[in-house]
């Protein structure tokens, strides 16, 4: 033993998983990858394929694919159910609570949600990063679980087996699809960063805009004991107290 690592620590952990447990192991690796993102179904899945066309191999690239999906599913419910559990209200309330986020923004998007939820958490499972975020929102908005359901299956389903069947027809080049899928998800951090770039400086210069306006309308205002043309002293406020009238 040299110590070194054939797949990484990631993917060595990952092929002893599967060793120890066959195809139930691309399951509970992948449902962990939900609960947990840094742990990169960019990895396991092609292990999982590679591991599948290997001559000695337990199981084939099919039963790698329904278990990978099956783990894919249980833990979007699983994250499903945190999001239902926190709640629209109590969500909102959280959210509100970040700098520069108004509610009328959080009302806009949760809108948004609602009318392209079932589009946004199909394609949703196909995206890097959103893959498992995107199941809390459908929590919170109480998205009909079995359509959920329904569509995490297919969207998962379309993901895992472009990955699995890669890394079962590339063999020990299955890293050619790790790395397409690390460009991909540096397209995605790109386009998140500029999207929360530009919404931090259109809400900052907003908030500018605001105090400005509001100072402004403060410094402006007359004081309340001065009269219309600054004469505290106008006759036309000024009243005698009783007793001044002389008979």
């Amino acid at each position: 033993m040299d110590g070194t690592s054939t797949f990484g620590v990631i993917g060595d952990w990952a092929v002893a998983v599967m060793n120890w447990l066959g195809a139930p192991g691309i399951g509970l690796l992948v449902l962990a990858e939900n609960l947990f993102p840094p742990i990169p179904s960019e990895v396991i899945l092609p292990l999982g394929g590679f591991a599948a066309a290997s001559p000695n191999a337990a199981f084939g690239w099919i039963e790698a694919v329904l278990w990978a999906t099956a783990g894919s599913v249980i833990g979007a419910y699983l994250l499903y159910g945190l999001g239902a559990w926190l709640g629209h209200d109590r969500t909102v309330k959280l959210l509100s609570m970040l700098p520069l986020v108004d509610v009328d923004d959080i009302d806009r998007t949760i809108k948004w949600f609602n009318k392209y939820g079932y589009w946004t958490v199909l394609f949703g499972r196909m995206i890097p990063i959103f893959r498992s975020l995107i199941s809390i929102p459908a929590g919170v908005e109480r998205m009909s679980w079995w359509r959920f359901g329904l569509l995490t299956l297919i969207g998962s389903s379309v993901w895992n087996t472009i990955f699995v069947y890669g890394g079962f027809v590339l063999g020990e080049n299955w890293t050619a699809l790790e790395s397409a899928a690390g460009w991909l998800q540096r397209i995605v951090i790109a386009v998140v960063v500029l999207v929360v770039v530009v919404y931090v400086v259109i809400k900052t210069r907003k908030w500018l805009r605001q105090r400005r306006e509001g100072k402004d309308q403060t410094e402006n205002r007359p004081h309340p004991e001065a009269a219309v043309d600054g004469n505290p002293f106008d006759t036309n406020d000024f009243v005698e107290p009783d007793g001044g009238n002389k008979q």
